[in-house]
């Protein structure tokens, strides 16, 4: 077994997490995003060590990255016997990808502000 370096948050990268997630983006999401701004490429494995998320909060994560289109995969065949790799990466520069998430708040912000102008109606 070839030893790999594994990546782990710093304090900028925590705060960055914590930045998502207080506008709303999913915890463990906003973990896999940062991790993946900081690699240029990673397996699952190096994702659950590197963000602190179990197996299955990974999957999720990278399920809901796929819906929106923000990750590539690869199969990469290992040296030892057994299923290759999935090695996943960012698809576009995280500039993008955060540009992408400002849009949908700022829809999110809007629909809101459409609701109670429509209950401020309803009470007049």
């Amino acid at each position: 077994m070839t030893g790999r370096k594994v990546q782990y948050f710093t304090e900028k990268e925590t705060e960055f997490v914590d930045l998502l997630i207080g506008i709303g983006v999913p915890r463990i999401v906003a973990k896999v995003l940062v991790f993946l701004a900081n690699t240029p490429e990673a397996t699952s494995r190096d994702i659950e060590r590197g963000a602190d998320l179990r197996q299955p909060e990974v999957s999720i994560a990278m399920q809901y990255l796929k819906e929106q289109d923000w990750i590539t995969s690869r199969l990469v065949r290992t040296e030892s016997i057994g299923r290759p790799l999935n090695v996943v990466s960012l698809s576009r520069p995280i500039t993008e990808i955060i540009e992408c998430i400002q849009i949908e708040k700022k829809d999110e912000i809007q629909k809101k502000l459409a609701l109670a102008q429509k209950i401020r109606d309803y009470l007049t």
